[in-house]
């Protein structure tokens, strides 16, 4: 009885439809839109500095202000995901920063001081609209894919940011050389308002899909999925969880706290190559701005292999019988050791070496890049949206400091030699904090009075 009963999800996979895929192909091109409307200001970053007469430190604050506000945001946005439902707070969210995206492009008709802080500005709402999209595609994830597909799910929508680069980094290089920089944020954000009517109408909670069958929500149940997530929402009750109190009893947790650290870390080199990398490649390298666009698909190429490459290898691991921790860990550990070597463009000259080196520290990147598959497994049933929010939190706190901190380091030196040991070194910091700070990882359990504000 024993195994007949273990091997059931097996036999239904057999049987069962595939529309958890169809989902998460969704989430990708969700998420691919999301790092491409981020990226347009790195691509269009050169063409904005000369037409408005900024300098290095103004367009690190530039890059910088979408993350101060998708920071503040991300708690709030992990509330009304749990509190709304992922469907619609989503859709929102792809409407609203398609919108400031698009409005972007009027900033050129702008000068001065003017055009400097309404650029900031547009940024800032960008970086709020698109706070609950990473916590949603967490949440949408538990939801649909049991433990053991979970870290390939989650790197598959991961992956999604190196794709973008490579889908979109030629295409707004051409177009902020053939019509002007104003043109790329029209075109990105247009796209995006179209992407967020399509999503109403192909995503569903797992047991209102109208395609889905009873062997795949077997399956996806019996593996682990919490099916039942966005239930409640949908049926109009508020969310039973002490907000506050679930915030405090997740942040005294040291795994969760190991893992924040490792994000923040991980963030570092995806802030370099999301703002100054095309930057790095025309200031340093020498190449023009159509030049830099097709050389800066040739790492995400790499980080897209690496990040389908780092969750494959996870859920392998999880399918041999390794623990979880050890699955989720040796991934991350192997892909930070990697993206330690873009320090070594500092000692390079031949500019095909330095996309090489560059290729594989993002290829080791999308390889330990597992950290959303890591907030899945340990986050609260109850509190799925607002844990995900908490995480990106702390992870994005990197997109407030990077930026700067390179912009004054490239400022005060005028090479890029600093900020490359500066990104690398967060490499290395994020492969300590999980061997020696997280310990096992594990689902969190909220205690009942956080569960239940009333039983208070």
């Amino acid at each position: 009885m024993a195994n007949a009963s273990a091997t059931s999800p097996v036999v239904n996979a057999l049987v069962a439809s595939r529309t958890r895929w169809g989902i998460l192909a969704m989430l990708f091109i969700a998420t691919t839109i999301n790092y491409a409307d981020r990226a347009t200001i790195s691509i269009a970053g050169p063409a904005i500095a000369k037409d408005l007469g900024l300098s290095p430190v103004e367009m690190g604050y530039i890059f910088s202000a979408f993350a101060w506000s998708y920071v503040l945001a991300q708690i709030p946005g992990g509330w009304l995901l749990d509190r709304f439902g992922s469907k619609i707070t989503y859709c929102c969210s792809i409407f609203l920063w398609s919108t400031f995206t698009l409005l972007q492009g009027f900033v050129g008709f702008v000068t001065g001081g003017a055009a400097f802080i309404l650029l900031i500005a547009l940024r800032l709402l960008v970086g709020a609209a698109e706070a609950p999209a990473f916590p949603g595609n967490s949440r949408i994830t538990s939801a649909w894919f049991p433990t053991h597909e979970r870290g390939l799910a989650a790197s598959i929508f991961n992956s999604a940011q190196y794709f973008s680069t490579v889908a979109f980094a030629p295409l707004m290089g051409w177009i902020v050389h053939d019509f002007g920089w104003q043109a790329i944020f029209f075109v990105m954000g247009a796209l995006g308002i179209v992407l967020a009517f399509i999503w109403l109408k192909t995503i569903y909670s797992p047991k209102e899909h109208p395609s889905i069958n009873k062997a795949e929500l077997e399956y996806i149940e019996q593996g682990g999925a919490l099916v039942d997530l966005d239930r409640t929402q949908n049926k109009g009750q508020a969310c039973a969880v002490n907000t506050f109190a679930c915030i405090k009893e997740m942040l005294s947790s040291r795994m969760l706290l190991g893992v924040y650290i490792g994000q923040y870390c991980i963030n570092s080199l995806t802030y370099f190559f999301l703002t100054w990398f095309p930057i790095y490649l025309v200031q340093e390298r020498g190449m023009s701005i159509l030049q830099a666009g097709f050389v800066a698909s040739l790492p995400a190429i790499a980080g897209f292999l690496g990040g389908v490459s780092g969750g494959w290898l996870s859920d392998r691991l999880t399918k041999k019988g390794y623990s979880l921790t050890f699955a989720r860990k040796l991934p991350i550990v192997i892909g930070m050791l990697m993206s330690t070597t873009m320090i070594a463009c500092n000692y390079v000259e031949t500019d095909m070496l330095v996309i090489a080196i560059m290729s594989l520290a993002y290829f080791g990147k999308g390889v330990g890049a597992l950290g959303w598959a890591v907030v899945a497994d340990t986050s609260p049933k109850e509190a799925g949206g607002l844990s995900g929010g908490l995480f990106n939190t702390f992870g994005n706190t990197a997109g407030i400091v990077t930026p700067i901190v390179i912009g004054y380091i490239v400022q005060s030196t005028g090479s890029f030699e600093g900020a490359l040991a500066y990104v690398g070194a967060h490499a290395a910091v994020a492969i300590i904090s999980y061997l020696f700070v997280v310990g096992e990882i594990k689902r969190i359990t909220l205690t009942k009075s956080i569960r239940d504000p009333l039983a208070q």
